[in-house]
C-alpha cells in the first residue's frame, strides 16, 4: 500500500518533470517561431525601467549618451544554463567595462531570488526583477506559454539604438556573437 507521503511525493516529482521538459521542449522550439518580432539592429532600443536585486531603480535612460548596454532576457535564477551565461557575462566584466559595455540581466524572478541568485554567484551587474513581464513584453522575449523570458542578448549602444542581436540557445553563442559586436564599438 502506498502512503499518503509517498504519493505526495511522486506526485511532485511528477510536476517537477513535466515542468522540466515543458522547458526543454520550449527551449528546442523552432527559433524562428520565437523572434518574431524582436526588435532589430538599428531600430531604437524600447526604453524600460525595473527594480534590481539591491532594491535600486535601473532604466536604459541611466546609460544613456554614457555607454553601451548589453541586455540580456533569461529564463530563470538557479538554472544551468542561466547560471553558466550570468557567470560568463561576470567573468567578463573587466573586458566589457574597458569597451565601456555596461550588463543588466533580466527575467521574471522577484527581486528576493535575484539576491540570492547574485550573492551566491557573486554578480555585480545589475538583474532586473520584471515580475509584470513589462520590459520581456517590450522586447518580445517572452517564451509561449510559460511565464519565463527566451534567452536573447542586445546590445544597445549609448544612443539608444540596437547594435547586435543574438537569440542563440547556448550560452557560448551569446558571448561569442556579444565580444564580436563589441569588439566592433567605436571608442568614445
Amino acid at each position: 500500500m502506498i502512503s499518503k507521503t509517498q504519493l505526495q511525493s511522486t506526485s511532485i516529482n511528477i510536476c517537477s518533470l513535466m515542468k522540466s521538459f515543458l522547458v526543454l521542449l520550449l527551449a528546442c522550439w523552432p527559433i524562428g517561431l520565437l523572434q518574431a518580432d524582436l526588435p532589430k539592429v538599428g531600430d531604437t532600443a524600447p526604453p524600460f525601467s525595473g527594480m534590481d536585486q539591491h532594491g535600486n531603480s535601473v532604466s536604459l535612460a541611466d546609460y544613456a549618451g554614457k555607454s553601451a548596454v548589453l541586455l540580456y532576457f533569461y529564463p530563470k535564477d538557479f538554472t544551468g544554463g542561466c547560471t553558466k551565461e550570468a557567470c560568463g557575462f561576470r567573468d567578463r566584466l573587466g573586458d566589457l567595462a574597458t569597451n565601456h559595455v555596461a550588463v543588466i540581466g533580466v527575467s521574471f524572478d522577484s527581486v528576493a531570488k535575484h539576491q540570492k541568485f547574485s550573492a551566491e554567484y557573486q554578480l555585480t551587474f545589475p538583474l532586473i526583477a520584471d515580475t509584470n513581464g513589462v520590459i520581456v513584453k517590450a522586447y518580445d522575449a517572452k517564451l509561449p506559454v510559460l511565464n519565463l523570458a527566451k534567452r536573447v542578448s542586445f546590445l544597445i549602444g549609448a544612443d539608444g539604438k540596437i547594435i547586435h542581436v543574438t537569440d542563440a540557445l547556448t550560452t557560448q553563442t551569446h558571448f561569442d556573437e556579444m565580444q564580436a559586436a563589441i569588439g566592433k564599438l567605436k571608442q568614445p
